[in-house]
């Protein structure tokens, strides 16, 4: 059965720019806020800028590997695509009965939020992660 993917969250971009010059682009140009519940991640300067009701452009900078990398392949701050599903552990087991290689980690969002990163068949990174545990809509930004 296949994974329920039930929304995009976000698209995670490295920034290689001044964050002075990506505030330029985003908030000044473009009219978007940022996040300011965006946790302190050490090693991972960005901003989450919100876009909409439902969505956020996540940018990170630093080096690479970041210090969240758990090995080669493996660093949240790559590029990927964050998808909402209603049941992360459901995904787990869908993925494992696939046979499909993931790795998780908690604590970004919170004690509670995991997220798992798997790979498609073209290599870009994929994001997935319980529906609600983003602050991603504006709902859960309280």
């Amino acid at each position: 059965m296949p994974i329920n993917v039930v929304e995009m969250h976000h698209p995670g971009i490295r920034m290689s720019a001044s964050e002075a010059d990506n505030t330029a682009f985003y908030q000044d140009m473009l009219g978007l806020s940022a996040d300011p519940g965006r946790p302190t991640i050490p090693g991972v300067p960005g901003f989450w800028i919100n876009v909409g009701q439902t969505g956020q452009i996540h940018l990170m900078g630093g080096a690479q590997p970041s210090t969240l990398a758990k090995g080669p392949g493996q660093d949240p701050t790559h590029p990927h695509i964050a998808l909402a599903v209603s049941d992360i552990q459901e995904a787990k087991a869908e993925l494992e009965a696939r046979g499909v290689r993931y790795w998780s980690m908690t604590g970004i969002n919170g004690p509670q939020a995991e997220q798992i990163f798997i790979h498609d068949p073209n290599g870009n990174m994929i994001e997935l992660h319980q529906i609600d545990q983003c602050r991603c809509k504006v709902a859960n930004r309280g």
